[in-house]
């Protein structure tokens, strides 16, 4: 139990890592969505699809990599240097290519302005270069590290951008604290180009606190090394595409449907299903590493069993509390009513990353056994049926078709990849218990949203609670022992 207790700390410590910077990033929805309109707002959703994008695409699969073979090989120095040298080298050929073509790339993706390209390819360059660095900082258990430097990005991004969209153009920010060419400067260009700016910023701020790991590293590439790093990490990476293209996609179709408002209106709202992703994160960071450092011991698999099933129960009761209280969410986040009109989407997206997380405790099996094509196969399934389902029903649903898709997507890729474990890595999860908390809280998460029920915060407060004494009642000798741990 000791590992577990190890676990679930250094999962906490990453949680805040990965909660506070998107706590911070959520509260600034507000400041974005008062300042742009639908239609505006739908251009900074496009910027991060293609950062999206271009992200799982030059990283490679190279940091699920580095996992599996820093914990597998015995000489873990030509681990580290052949991932970093091997990414940085395609990353600097990335940069030096693409802002060659940024004219072509503005007139193919249909940026405003040759600005936003070359601040897209710098920012996703200073991003890429530092996935080792930060998974080294994982992988050798230095959270506290990792977290501050994570924390430390997010507060730049957020300064700059109260700064920038109201801080100077409302004139809060005398000339005195400013030069004045920068004043001059956030008044003649668009708003939405400083959002990424800001960003730009925070990335390179954020490489400076990891040279110190990065002069540390050798710089040689081992080739058998490599050659493993790159079958291992291939897969992964059209895996990340597919995944990129179910968490995207649909607010491309809706744009090319529906409209740009449509669009801005179905992207803010799929931001208050950031609660949950916010809950994946801070257990991915915690658990990737986890997973391959202990994979050898003797209680692994039933190590594995457990935080699933927990796993779930605490993720469900984040999916009831957001669903109950959701118009309090949406009035402190969104602000505009213009954009309620999406709120209906977020229970599904709620339950579907849901989905999606238990997908991602799910695949260690693949990542185990070095199977990862498998993974590879299960996210292109994942993608045609999100491609298939928006492209078929969003002119019968509207923006409900790509929250349907979202669900259905990551619902077929959890029970794929379930099926496929039992037979290649069996591990003995309590099925019966996951889909009993999976189902309880998505019948609570109706009943709330129910005309009469809907924010009647009394009635919201019993069915959380009902949720939580249903726990209590049923892993309440399981609770007494993690209470135990030492």
């Amino acid at each position: 139990m000791s590992s577990l207790k190890a676990f679930f700390k250094d999962t906490i410590i990453y949680g805040i890592a990965a909660i506070l910077p998107r706590a911070i990033n959520i509260g600034l929805v507000k400041l974005h969505t008062s300042v742009f309109g639908a239609e505006r707002y739908a251009v900074n959703t496009d910027y991060y699809v293609y950062a999206a994008y271009l992200n799982a695409l030059l990283t490679y699969g190279l940091e699920t990599a580095f996992f599996r073979f820093f914990s597998k090989e015995q000489d873990k120095g030509k681990v580290i240097s052949t991932s970093f040298v091997t990414l940085l080298g395609t990353t600097i050929i990335f940069l030096i290519i693409a802002l060659f073509y940024a004219h072509s790339i503005r007139n193919l993706f249909g940026f405003e302005s040759l600005l936003h390209v070359k601040i897209l390819i710098w920012t996703v360059f200073l991003d890429t270069i530092v996935v080792i660095p930060f998974a080294y900082l994982r992988v050798t258990n230095r959270p506290i590290k990792f977290t501050l430097i994570k924390v430390l990005n997010i507060l730049v991004f957020a300064v700059l951008n109260i700064l920038f969209l109201w801080g100077i153009p409302k004139g809060h920010v005398v000339e005195t604290i400013i030069p004045k060419f920068l004043n001059f400067y956030v008044n003649g260009n668009p708003a939405v180009i400083y959002i990424f700016l800001a960003n730009g910023t925070a990335s390179l701020v954020t490489l400076l606190l990891l040279l110190p790991i990065i002069f540390k590293i050798h710089w040689q590439v081992d080739r058998f090394v490599l050659k493993k790093l790159l079958k291992y990490s291939l897969p992964i990476m059209v895996g990340s595409l597919a995944y990129v293209t179910n968490e995207n996609i649909d607010k491309l179709f809706l744009r090319d449907q529906l409209g740009n408002k449509q669009m801005g209106i179905y992207a803010a709202c799929y931001k208050l299903g950031v609660f949950m992703s916010l809950y994946i994160m801070a257990f991915r960071l915690g658990a990737e590493p986890f997973f391959f450092n202990h994979a050898k011991e003797k209680n692994a698999k039933h190590n594995y069993a457990t935080i699933l099933k927990w796993f779930t129960v605490l993720g469900a009761i984040f999916m009831l509390i957001v669903v109950c209280y959701i118009d309090i969410f949406a009035s402190i986040l969104l602000g505009k009513a213009e954009y309620f009109e999406a709120l209906k989407i977020v229970p599904l997206i709620l339950l579907a990353n849901l989905c999606l997380g238990i997908y991602n405790n799910l695949s260690i099996w693949y990542k185990l056994t070095d199977k990862t094509l498998y993974g590879m196969y299960i996210s292109i399934f994942g993608s045609v049926i999100t491609i298939v389902f928006n492209t078929v029903m969003i002119p019968v649903l509207g923006f409900m078709a790509s929250a349907w898709a979202t669900l259905i997507a990551y619902g077929s890729m959890m029970c794929i990849s379930y099926y496929f474990g039992k037979k290649h890595y069996n591990v003995p999860y309590n099925v019966k218990s996951v889909l009993l908390y999976l189902g309880l809280a998505a019948a609570l998460s109706f009943i709330s949203f129910i005309d009469g029920f809907r924010a009647n915060y009394y009635i919201s407060s019993i069915l959380v609670l009902v949720f939580l004494v249903v726990v209590c009642l049923v892993e309440k000798n399981e609770i007494k022992r993690l209470l135990k741990i030492r």
